[in-house]
């Protein structure tokens, strides 16, 4: 089964609790537009390339579209399709005025393999070509994986170029909510960075006091990027012990249970580029007489007996091939897509609560709300104010899935779809 017929198996299923007519079902289980297009990028050689560019503007039922942009050389049209329905259930989830609108893009490219300077080549190159189909009351692009608020200032900077020609409606102060995540000089958020750590924070701390589950509580994160890297120093600094982290190159692992110092661990990711490189951190330095003792896999790390597991790298990480051998207690979705519809129900079987990825990585795109509002009205938020408003958003939310959860016993995936599918069908009438 492909990663969108996977993600449109947990709408069918959402579906037979909310009835809705069978037209409905088939508009939001279809993206309104598909865009992929090829372009040229001048490497600093000279040497002249052919790059393909996608984006996926799903649905704008609620109002503007509004999703990532992922510099990845596996990026396709069925990832982006995937990502786009997903930014479609979680906005809904999320209750955010342009939540039912969903855009999802990128560029077949590995970053690593390009300079600073072609890097930029790319992207205002890549803007051009998308710029007629983008705007701040059109589609909103945002940061994910491998860009970030540099190349977010690149492609507003290369926006207002663009139509700075054409007659537009777009007022001076609005031009810069065409992106989001932006740096703060920039017209970005204060707050954006880690927001999607942070409100996945703000979840898991609901969950865990509905459960009465007592700290301190052993997590385990695969992915070790922005959301990884965030939501780990937060549960750190909030009484959790991360035994495990992982990244790319592999994982590292206190069997003690004591758990990782990760403002160490992060420090050292930064200075050596890898974490297998962070071996000597905290107490595992301590415990091992053998180099490869704290060092296992990706895979492994999935496998650990901790109460809460958190992916938070790529797509299809659990799937049924690895389910049976998952022993967390939680698994809570950072990432988009890391659970497969056959292992979710491997999952469920065996009583393992799956905390689903639009409802735990919304904090993102929610801060992202706060910023192109902030950029429409000409404002600028305290981070006291949009930390608050990310974590009264983010309860908000939790408690309505929390509340179908029990009502109609369902697990809390087919819960946040139904929270999805009522507001985007109020909002069309039905």
């Amino acid at each position: 089964m492909n990663i969108f017929d996977s993600a449109l198996l947990r709408l069918k299923k959402a579906a037979k609790y909310y009835h809705l007519p069978d037209w409905f079902i088939k508009q939001l289980s279809t993206p309104e537009r598909t865009i992929e297009f090829n372009f040229l990028l001048k490497r600093d050689s000279g040497k002249i390339e052919m790059r393909r560019g996608y984006r996926v503007q799903y649905n704008n039922l609620l109002g503007p579209y509004k999703g990532g942009l992922r510099y990845h050389p596996k990026v396709d049209m069925d990832e982006v399709k995937s990502l786009a329905f997903w930014m479609m259930i979680k906005n809904a989830v999320a209750d955010i005025p342009f939540g039912g609108g969903k855009g999802k893009g990128g560029i077949e490219v590995d970053p690593r393999s390009l300079s600073e300077k072609e890097l930029e080549r790319l992207t205002r190159q890549f803007t051009k070509e998308l710029a007629p189909n983008i705007g701040p009351f059109m589609d909103v692009p945002a940061p994910d994986v491998n860009t970030n608020a540099k190349i977010m200032d690149w492609i507003v900077d290369e926006y207002v170029r663009e139509i700075k020609d054409q007659k537009s409606k777009i007022k001076k102060n609005e031009l810069k909510a065409v992106v989001t995540g932006k740096s703060v000089k920039n017209g970005g958020s204060k707050g954006r960075e880690e927001a999607t750590g942070l409100g996945g924070f703000f979840v898991l701390e609901e969950l865990i006091k509905k459960l009465k589950f007592k700290k301190p509580l052993t997590v385990a994160i695969q992915g070790f990027g922005n959301v990884g890297s965030n939501i780990a120093s937060i549960l750190y600094k909030n009484g959790f012990k991360v035994v495990a982290v992982s990244d790319v190159h592999g994982a590292i692992y206190d069997k003690s249970d004591k758990g990782f110092n990760i403002d160490l661990v992060r420090k050292c990711k930064e200075e050596k580029g890898f974490l297998s490189g962070c071996y000597c951190i905290g107490s595992v330095c301590d415990l091992a007489k053998k180099y490869n003792d704290g060092l296992i896999s990706n895979e492994e790390l999935l496998e650990l007996p901790v109460d809460i597991l958190i992916p938070a790298a790529l797509e299809n990480v659990v799937t049924d091939k690895n389910a049976k051998k998952i022993r967390a207690k939680i698994v809570f979705e950072m990432a988009n897509g890391p659970t497969t519809a056959e292992a979710d129900e491997i999952l469920n079987k065996k009583g393992i609560m799956v905390l689903p990825d639009v409802l735990c990585n919304s904090g993102g795109v929610i801060v992202s709300y706060f910023e192109w509002l902030q950029n429409i009205k000409g404002q600028k938020w305290s981070l006291a104010k949009v930390n608050k408003s990310l974590q009264k958003k983010m309860k908000e939310s939790f408690e309505e899935i929390w509340k179908i959860h029990k009502e109609k016993k369902v697990n809390f995936r087919t819960a946040a779809y139904i929270l999805a599918l009522q507001r985007l069908a109020h909002k069309a009438g039905l």
